[in-house]
Formats: C-alpha cells, sequence, structure tokens
C-alpha cells in the first residue's frame, strides 16, 4: 500500500535515508525542509519544498500542493546540550512547531503521522533493555521537547481522528549502502563519526567521556541501530497506517548493547588504523546503559533489524566519510 508521504526534516540524516527507503518502496516523496539544519544534496528521492514548520501559510500551501496520504515528521533540533542552555528554541521549534503542523494537516484532512521521537524522553531508566512501558522522565529540555509531542499526538488522536506512530529511536547509526546519503551534522557530536574523524583529520582526537562507570569495560553502552533499518521501521509504520492501524508506540533498538570502547576497537577494526583518543570526565546525566527492547516492533511491525551488527554500521559509515573528507562544508549546499 503506497501513496504520497511528506517528509518534514527530510533533508536531514535520519529523514533522507527514510525518504530513500520510501521511494524505493513505492511512495511518492516530498520533503518539506528549511535546511537550516539539514542538506540540499540530501534531497535525492523526491521535491524539495522549501519552508519551516513554525510557519502555517508555508505548510497550509505544501497540504494543498502536495495532498499528502500521510506526513512523515522529522524536523527536530536534536543536540540534548544546546537544548540546555537554550531550552526556549527547543520548544518553538519541536514542540510548537509540531503543533503548527498538526493543525495544519487537520485543515486539510490529513490525518497519518510517523513521529521521530527518542529514547531520551525516558531519561535515566531504573533498567534495561527497556520497553515502551518503562517510565518516561526525561532529564533534559530535548527528552521533554518530544514527550510533549508524544502526549500531544495522543490529544489530537483522541479529539480530531489523527492516527500516529510515534518511534522511539536509540542510536542511529551508520549510512546508505551506496553512500548516496549519510551522516552529516555542523557540529558533529555523534560518537561513531567522531571515532572516524580521529583518523581522517589530523591533529583531531576523540574523547571518550568517562571509564568508571558500572559496564563491561568502563564506558557507556548504547543500542546502536543501522540507519537503513531505521527506515525500514518508517516504511513498516507507513504501511502499517495505510492498513487502517491505530496509533501505537513502538521502540526501535537491537536489544544489544555496545560500549564506546567496543566502538572506537571496531573502527580501528574496519579502518585498519588506530583511533586517537583521551579519557575525559563523565559528562552530567550520562546513564551507563541505554538498551531498547523492540519485541513490540517485531510482533506488530514485524521489523527485525537486519543490518545493525556493528561492523556493518562501521563499515557503511566509514565509506560514507571517506566521500566525505574532501567535500567542502557548505551549509544548505
Amino acid at each position: 500500500m503506497t501513496g504520497t508521504v511528506l517528509v518534514t526534516g527530510g533533508a536531514g540524516y535520519v529523514g533522507s535515508h527514510c525518504c530513500k527507503a520510501f521511494r524505493d518502496a513505492g511512495w511518492e516523496v516530498v520533503v518539506f525542509d528549511n535546511l537550516s539544519r539539514g542538506w540540499r544534496d540530501l534531497v535525492q528521492f523526491g521535491d524539495l519544498i522549501e519552508g519551516d514548520i513554525n510557519d502555517r501559510a508555508a505548510l497550509d500551501r505544501a497540504m494543498a500542493e502536495v495532498k499528502p496520504d500521510a506526513v512523515a515528521h522529522f524536523a527536530a533540533y536534536g543536540y540534548v546540550g544546546e537544548s540546555v542552555s537554550n531550552p526556549g528554541m527547543y520548544y518553538r521549534n519541536n514542540t510548537m512547531g509540531t503543533m503548527t503542523l498538526l493543525d495544519a494537516m487537520m485543515a486539510a484532512g490529513v490525518d497519518k503521522l510517523i513521529f521521530s521521537s527518542t529514547c531520551a524522553t525516558y531519561g535515566i531508566p531504573d533498567k534495561v533493555p527497556m520497553t515502551e512501558e518503562t517510565p518516561q522522565s526525561p532529564i533534559n529540555p530535548y527528552g521533554w521537547s518530544k514527550l510533549f509531542v508524544e502526549k500531544i499526538l495522543d490529544d489530537y488522536g483522541h479529539a480530531y481522528g489523527l492516527r500516529s506512530v510515534k518511534l522511539r529511536y536509540f542510536n542511529a547509526a551508520g549510512a546508505d549502502f551506496d553512500a548516496e546519503v549519510g551522516e552529516r551534522h555542523e557540529p558533529e557530536t555523534h560518537l561513531i563519526p567522531l571515532a572516524i574523524q580521529g583518523q581522517l583529520k589530523d591533529g583531531f582526537a576523540l574523547t571518550v567521556f568517562g571509564d568508571d562507570f558500572d559496564t563491561r569495560d568502563g564506558t557507556c553502552v548504547r543500542d546502536y541501530i543501522h540507519v537503513m533499518d531505521l527506515a525500514d521501521a518508517h516504511k513498516r509504520a507507513l504501511d502499517y497506517l495505510q492498513a487502517g492501524g491505530e496509533s501505537n508506540v513502538f521502540n526501535l533498538g537491537t536489544g544489544t548493547g555496545t560500549t564506546v570502547m567496543e566502538i572506537v576497537e571496531a573502527v580501528e577494526r574496519v579502518s585498519g588504523s588506530s583511533v586517537e583518543r583521551s579519557i575525559g570526565p563523565r559528562r552530567a546525566g550520562d546513564p551507563p546503559a541505554l538498551v531498547a527492547s523492540a519485541d513490540k516492533a517485531r510482533d506488530v511491525l514485524g521489523w527485525v533489524p537486519q543490518h545493525s551488527d556493528i561492523d556493518t554500521i562501521i563499515r557503511t559509515a566509514w565509506n560514507w566519510h571517506q566521500k566525505e573528507a574532501n567535500r567542502p562544508l557548505v551549509k544548505g549546499l
């Protein structure tokens, strides 16, 4: 079952990979992005409408032009530290911007939404692996901005008939197997790209934040999920809603945790060279371990990660970043 999907934030990392999966599955894809943190050259799998989710008139025009069957919503700011120092920006964009998008959808009669949520809505869990019923208690404005949207989606469902799927990602990683799109942030804060930069950039050393956690090697444990496995989950969520599925929420992870040092060792293994690194202090609020239970996504959506072993993640990321190494970084290119 296919149709037309409007992808907000489709010029970003996860959004661009999902656009490829949607296109390959037969969906007509249109991207809506203001390019403030997205990249024009990552929009390869459908048309681009430049616009901001806080601009109701632009959204109304896009809805009238595209007439989407569904919306996949990725447009959000995603830096935890930035959300602490500038919470207003996060609540205005991530939360209030989503409300503006939902109002435009309701006015246009579009009643299906895939929402890019996050494990940051859980905060620091009492135990792992984390199920969808794990209590949600964010520890930063980024997590709260996403949790507020989850509640708003529930309320819009009850009041207006909106059907939504909330997808709580764990650590998105890796890149498209064809290296057409990949991970590009400015600034870069994610472990795998930084570890790779430690090999591709002279004078750059990776900082490992804490080596005294109660884990098998003292460094944080995270659940890394290949971005193309995430994209497959989004495609399945669209199919689920198109087939009449009710609103639902799913964790997207592998159920297996990998330490920071194991990631570094995998980068060294795949690349064949050592990663320059140093040990720094823990970051405030960093949980020792975040690992998902994705049983519900398997049972309801039939989703099972196919590409999320660490070496595959690192190999695809390495291929992408080697391609990027000689590319001038021009915002909005």
